[in-house]
């Protein structure tokens, strides 16, 4: 039985980046994913998705804004196969990237599913074979899994999770989406721009909740005109698949009396929840909602065994589970280490995109902080003006006593990658003074960010 100083349970964002930096670190390292590396994110989360996203919005493009540039096309189709097959590519290039990392790295790769035999005993099952591992160290990164509704368990044709919505093989006439959050609305927009008729059931009564208000207002209002159509406040009570499609019977916001309402498919995106099997033999302890209590340091109650990304409390992000993944293997190591989870960023791949960092205007005055506030819209950017792309606007908030940026909040184009100004500004304590001094190209659309200091400082020179 081989023995290794640290072995991972997991390939994903988390997993395989804390095995390689584990290894790094010149410790003895096994990684075990029951299927393919890269785990949710990269096979059935967020690449395929952004894939699919990146492919209608080229096609959304050109269908409604062409002629504006000048373009015009002549008999401009969807095809979703080769969307399918672009996807398909890209998702098993990026897998061997990652499983060519692991092992330029001399991590063990090891296909199967793991169970936890007792606190240093790993058994690994590959169909009829089985063996085992012994570990000084365990980090679990086993990740989450979607969560299904009780009357509607899913069979991936009628009744969808996102595994399943980002493998169709035909474009749905109607599709119903349960649950307006990050996943559903950006699936929506992919289904959307190809010609479904899409609605969104929601129990709140605001999307993809946690967004700053002013924000939310401003996204909510863009995706109405994106030919979505809303349920806020809604509840499904039941639902049946056939092989025509599905029905749902539904009490709406204000109503008395429920509603039936009839699709294609359905996608039900109601969360997702920690995946936890075969890690419940030894005594580990889970919260009610599944994940596992961990220190400051990613300790389980066996302090041996670490746990991180969404088998934790805290933002499904594969980009959290990474710098977790890092954080944990130093820790191992015995290296000074810490995460800044006030820096992570949220994106939200719509169109247009939206992303924040840091603190949203509710969150910071319930710290009872006197703030600066300054807002910049798309629409007094040259850039966007320019790109045709003025909807949305930039947020940023700061502590006024000491000037410090805590919260920036875009929601417009490319936002995805010009929140990394704020990310950069939150983690190293900038103040608003420091980035109006900041010298931004013109035109871009990363100027947006800085009229928005300039405007919470009352040194707007443009608004």
């Amino acid at each position: 039985m081989k023995e290794y100083d640290v072995v991972v349970i997991g390939s994903g964002p988390g997993g395989y980046v804390a095995a390689i930096r584990a290894a790094q670190l010149g410790l003895s390292v096994a990684c075990i994913e029951k299927e393919k590396a890269g785990g949710t994110c990269l096979n059935v989360g967020c690449i395929p998705s952004k894939a699919l996203l990146q492919s209608t919005e080229i096609y959304a493009s050109f269908l409604h804004e062409a002629n504006n540039h000048g373009v015009t096309c002549d008999n401009l189709h969807a095809d979703l196969d080769v969307m399918m097959k672009r996807k398909k590519a890209i998702v098993e290039g990026l897998v061997q990237g990652v499983e060519h990392a692991l092992k330029n790295k001399h991590v063990n790769f090891i296909a199967g599913v793991a169970n936890l035999v007792d606190p240093h005993t790993i058994e690994v099952v590959r169909g009829d074979e089985k063996e085992e591992l012994k570990a000084k160290n365990i980090i679990l990164a086993t990740g989450s899994e979607p969560v299904s509704l009780p009357f509607l368990p899913f069979d991936e044709k009628r009744i969808l999770s996102s595994t399943g919505a980002l493998s169709l093989s035909e474009i749905p006439k109607k599709m119903i989406v349960i649950g307006a959050g990050v996943i559903g609305v950006e699936l929506a927009s992919v289904y959307s721009r190809l010609g479904t008729e899409v609605v969104i059931i929601e129990a709140l009564d605001q999307i993809c909740g946690g967004l700053d208000e002013t924000i939310s207002r401003a996204f909510f209002n863009i995706l109405k005109k994106q030919n979505l159509t809303f349920h806020l406040g809604a509840k499904v009570l039941s639902g049946q698949a056939n092989p025509d499609g599905v029905t749902l019977n539904v009490i709406l916001k204000g109503m008395d009396e429920k509603e039936s309402m009839q699709a294609d498919v359905v996608l039900v995106a109601v969360g997702r929840r920690p995946f936890s099997e075969g890690l419940k033999n030894i005594g580990l302890d889970f919260t009610i909602r599944g994940f596992l209590p961990v220190n400051d340091r990613f300790q389980t109650k066996i302090p041996h065994i670490y746990a991180i990304g969404d088998l934790i409390e805290g933002p499904m992000l594969a980009h959290r589970a990474s710098l977790e993944g890092v954080a944990v293997a130093e820790v191992i190591a015995q290296k000074q280490t810490s995460v800044n989870y006030l820096s992570i960023p949220n994106v939200i791949y719509t169109h247009p995109e939206l992303a924040s960092v840091g603190l949203t205007e509710a969150q910071a005055k319930a710290f009872n902080m006197e703030l600066l506030i300054g807002t910049c819209s798309f629409k007094a950017n040259p850039r966007a003006r320019c790109m045709g792309e003025t909807e949305g606007l930039v947020k940023v908030i700061a502590d006024k006593k000491s000037g410090r940026l805590i919260g920036m909040h875009i929601l417009g184009p490319s936002a995805s990658e010009i929140i990394a100004e704020g990310v950069v500004a939150i983690q190293n304590n900038v103040t608003l003074e420091s980035l109006v001094r900041t010298p931004h190209a013109h035109p871009t659309l990363s100027e947006a960010i800085l009229e928005a200091a300039e405007n919470a400082l009352g040194k707007s020179i443009h608004l």
